[in-house]
């Protein structure tokens, strides 16, 4: 027993020995990477070429786990994957090592950590492998490719269009800005390619109701949205920032926000590169840089992802490319301001706040505000009906007027018709391919009736059968509201002058089946319509809380882009019809030569025919 004690001992010291080396070596990497990188010259700042990149080389990337500080994280150069980003696009493969990095992996927010060898700046983690990955394996973008973003920012116009549908990488996995595949909307997933690090939209002060109402909407414009994991603020950050530092991009700012937070890359006294990958790739941009601060980082298999806070607004990110997103310190981002009042309860209420100028998601984001800020009332309800009134201010241009008014049925809520009808008025003012709206504001007041204000056109008559041109008849229509008595409604109409003999149709009608026509012709010329012409004809669609009584002639009209022509002779019309490839012409076989109507405050719906004789 005597010589067994020895052993042990002797044994048990030489573990001692090797955990203590091992912990000595581990704290010594860490104390050499824990150096803060800060940048403030671009001249001061060296790459290290792609070229020289080696598998085996070991550098230090940084990122911010929590505050605002960034830590450093030990990266591992696996190798270079050619064309993986595209054609002439590749990606260094990398492994990180580390405590914190290898428990929570390669995690959203993380992207644009820049990543250095030898004190050179080699590029930017942007992309993982998968969404159940054991080991934090990513990809970084090579610097130069995001460098080539400041030089396109020099030669971009001041008026350039965006690109329907946003460009996708080649080579790789096409994704949302949330890192998620467009397969997972379906059922074959693509989770083992390699993606871009998710930069999720992060949606505060939205219900979650809203949120999956309209995430398909989302979802085809290329966002991920992402209920309340994190928040926004303008309080002042009085950290600087640097390279590795959290930045916020905002696209919604105010009572209800809407913004993503990745990583800086690479500063200078002017500009700086983020993400290392598109957040939208919608090109030219316009929306607010911010500082941010890191909450916390939730270490999770399935979506691991920092929950960060965006603080006070430094500048305007200008471009979002295919390798970067760029912002300018001290430029002001242009945003639509939106007041939206609600009245009719005890304390009337308003939300104000700021939405980025996109054609593709600022009448989203306007749809999805609308709907959010009615439906999580208190005073929401099924019973609920709503007066609205309101305008879009266009700079150069009329202002769009908006008045309508909205009641429950049985096939939509009413708080997602108001919002969609608003958000098809602000979708068709952009559907112009000859100028760029610059929208200065959006004005919208409800009232709140606490009851269901609908009523259905039964019937119409009129006392007279022959009539002749020059007479006024009374047609008399009979409205049924909901759960209530019956309304009889008389409305004097005068037969035009010029009216031709014969038999005459007149129209008893909502609003909405006599627009119905206009819109359609409307779509058809959608492509040709300018921005003014688009306008002016928002501003001729009818209220659906009037009765209107339309008389139709047999006589041909033409539509010439908001303008109707109307008994056309047929030699006129056969003018007209040849200048059919030239012009915004739609021919239809009816005339409207007369219109009266009548306010009932009810949703009127229906529509009823009646004929009469002109002698």
């Amino acid at each position: 027993m005597k010589k067994v004690v020895p052993t042990r001992l002797f044994l048990s010291l030489c573990i001692l020995m090797g955990l203590a080396s091992a912990a000595f070596s581990q704290t010594q990497v860490q104390e050499q990477s824990k150096a803060p990188v800060i940048i403030p010259d671009t001249k001061k700042i060296e790459f290290f070429p792609l070229s020289e990149v080696k598998p085996g080389m070991r550098g230090v990337a940084y990122t911010v786990f929590q505050g605002t500080k960034p830590e450093p994280i030990e990266v591992e150069v696996l190798g270079i994957l050619r064309n993986m980003n595209g054609p002439k696009s590749d990606i260094i493969l990398v492994r990180l090592h580390g405590e914190k990095a290898e428990y929570t992996g390669v995690v959203a927010g993380m992207s644009g950590s820049p990543f250095y060898i030898d004190g050179k700046l080699v590029g930017a983690l942007s992309l993982r492998i998968g969404q159940f990955s054991k080991e934090p394996i990513a990809g970084i973008t090579p610097i130069a490719e995001m460098l080539e973003i400041s030089e396109l920012d020099k030669s971009v116009p001041a008026q350039s269009t965006y690109t329907p549908g946003g460009a996708k990488a080649e080579g790789s996995a096409t994704t949302t800005s949330g890192g998620q595949p467009d397969a997972a909307l379906n059922p074959q997933s693509y989770a083992q390619y390699m993606t871009p690090i998710a930069a999720p939209l992060v949606f505060n002060g939205f219900s979650e109701e809203s949120l999956k109402r309209f995430a398909p909407q989302f979802a085809a414009a290329g966002v991920l949205p992402v209920m309340g994991a994190g928040s926004a603020s303008d309080i002042k950050q009085p950290e600087p920032m640097e390279p590795g530092s959290a930045v916020g991009i905002v696209l919604v700012r105010g009572d209800m926000n809407i913004a993503a937070t990745c990583t800086v890359t690479y500063m200078d006294a002017e500009r700086l590169l983020a993400c290392g990958h598109p957040l939208l790739q919608f090109g030219q941009v316009d929306m607010p840089m911010t500082k941010s601060t890191v909450l916390a980082t939730l270490a999770s298999p399935l979506n691991a992802f920092k929950i960060a806070m965006t603080t006070e607004t430094v500048g305007s990110f200008v471009q979002d490319r295919h390798s970067a997103v760029l912002g300018h310190f001290g430029a002001e981002a242009h945003m639509v301001p939106v007041t939206l009042t609600l009245k009719g309860s005890a304390q009337p209420k308003a939300f104000r706040f700021e939405m980025l100028n996109n054609a593709r998601l600022t009448p989203l984001a306007l749809t999805v505000t609308v709907y959010n800020a009615l439906q999580a009332l208190n005073e929401h309800g099924e019973e609920i009906s709503y007066r609205m009134t309101g305008n879009i201010q266009v700079k150069g241009q009329s202002a769009v007027h908006l008045e309508n008014m909205y009641a429950p049925n049985d096939g939509m809520p009413t708080a997602l018709a108001i919002a969609l009808a608003v958000g098809d008025r602000f979708g068709r003012i952009y559907d112009n391919p000859n100028q760029t709206p610059d929208v200065q504001g959006v004005d919208l007041t409800f009232d709140l009736l606490q009851e269901r204000r609908a009523a259905r056109l039964e019937s119409a008559r009129t006392d007279v059968t022959e009539a002749r041109p020059g007479d006024e008849i009374v047609i008399e229509a009979v409205l049924r509201p909901y759960r209530g008595e019956r309304i009889v409604k008389r409305i004097p109409v005068r037969v035009p002058a010029s009216a031709p003999k014969g038999v005459l149709r007149i129209l008893v009608s909502d609003g909405d089946t006599l627009d119905r026509t206009r819109r359609f012709s409307a779509a058809a010329m959608a492509r040709k319509m300018d921005l003014a012409t688009t306008i002016a004809s928002l501003n001729k669609e009818r209220t659906n809380h009037r009765l209107y009584v339309s008389m139709m002639d047999s006589s041909p009209q033409a539509l010439v882009e908001d303008k109707v022509l109307p008994t056309l002779p047929l030699s006129v019309m056969n003018v007209m019809d040849g200048l059919r490839g030239s012009q915004d012409l739609i021919v239809q076989g009816e005339s409207a030569v007369n219109e009266a109507s009548t306010d009932l405050d009810y949703v009127i719906t229906g529509a009823q025919m009646i004929t009469i004789i002109i002698k």
